[in-house]
């Protein structure tokens, strides 16, 4: 399992628009985009990867109060074994009026996901 499919499958239970990348329709009032970040092949045993680390970045898009959601998203990844390495407030942009709130998150994969 990749660490995107498996974001999305514990996200979705929010009932929030998700796309990887960027938002390719017209954004609704509140939606998250995922940004893979990294792999790294961090664990060796024998000359061959054990495990892959993968990290994503969770965008958070809302017109309304961000701190609820955060707080939810938070909870569902800490009870999902992800590793939260950052959360942070992006800003509000004045332009579309939509609050910018990131969560890093990483996981380890057995195998190296080879």
């Amino acid at each position: 399992m990749s660490i995107l499919s498996e974001l999305k499958g514990i996200l979705s239970s929010l009932e929030i628009p998700i796309e990887t990348g960027v938002f390719s329709n017209t954004p609704p009032d509140e939606y998250l985009v995922l940004t893979p970040i990294a792999d790294e092949l961090n664990y060796f045993a024998d000359d061959f990867p054990q495990y892959e680390v993968s990290e994503v970045r969770i965008s958070l898009f809302t017109k309304s109060n961000y701190t609820q959601r955060k707080s939810q998203i938070t909870e569902l990844l800490l009870r999902s074994d992800f590793i939260i390495t950052e959360r942070r407030y992006i800003g509000h942009e004045d332009d579309t009026g939509y609050h910018h709130y990131v969560i890093d998150v990483e996981k380890c994969y057995e195998n190296g996901g080879i």
